[in-house]
């Protein structure tokens, strides 16, 4: 009686080989194409432009719905303004510790540097809106970092990775800006160069984008 043998054909080392190497290139070219990097910088980005978009709202409700606004609930008030170059050139940082008072000042509150109630890195009591604030805690730059890992006022430049606040207050007006990163909004979407603001290397938002200098460091 006659039997029919099938034979189990494998792969060769060279076609393993092969495919390995196709498999090697395919990942090399997906990730250039995809460029993870340079995706984690938008995505960084977008919650920037999303984080002040946030906070020119909230603002914007306290403004119209508080009888006297203040800008900046630190006395003396008019003292902690930028006031477009007049008086004390005072900047506020979404990260704490900043105290040279000569370039800029950033409350260092600490632990409570997110709170809405005037006490945090935003000096503006947004829980006296009625019904109380809008947000829940003040947003921080997704790195918010300084150069080096500093944090003195010699290391800020428009480089800095902090969301910074400035107002007039004679004027009741405030501009909000943020350091952005990816390629996507800094060349291909130039998001800084469109904004109306001074400063073309930050993103600037609020009911004044001149506020704050055009300058590299402040």
């Amino acid at each position: 009686m006659k039997t029919n043998k099938i034979e189990a054909k494998g792969f060769t080392l060279l076609e393993l080989l092969i495919v390995i190497a196709i498999l090697a290139i395919l990942s090399v070219t997906l990730v250039l194409v995809l460029n993870p990097a340079e995706s984690l910088r938008k995505s960084r980005d977008t919650q920037r432009m999303s984080d002040l978009a946030t906070l020119k709202t909230a603002l914007g409700l306290y403004i119209t719905t508080i009888g006297s606004p203040d800008l900046t609930t630190t006395a003396p008030d008019n003292n902690l303004c930028y006031l477009n170059g007049a008086g004390a050139k005072t900047v506020f940082y979404s990260k704490d510790g900043i105290t040279d008072l000569a370039v800029a000042l950033g409350v260092p509150f600490g632990s409570v540097v997110a709170t809405t109630d005037g006490s945090g890195w935003l000096p503006v009591n947004l829980s006296a809106i009625v019904g109380g604030s809008p947000i829940s805690n003040l947003p921080l730059d997704p790195s918010n970092t300084f150069a080096n890992g500093g944090s003195t006022a010699a290391l800020i430049t428009n480089d800095a990775l902090v969301y910074r606040y400035a107002c007039n207050a004679s004027n009741i007006t405030f501009e909000l800006n943020a350091k952005l990163e990816s390629v996507a909004f800094t060349n291909d979407d130039d998001k800084a160069a469109k904004d109306g603001g001074d400063n073309s290397r930050l993103y600037e938002i609020g009911t004044a984008v001149n506020i704050l200098p055009g300058t590299d460091d402040f």
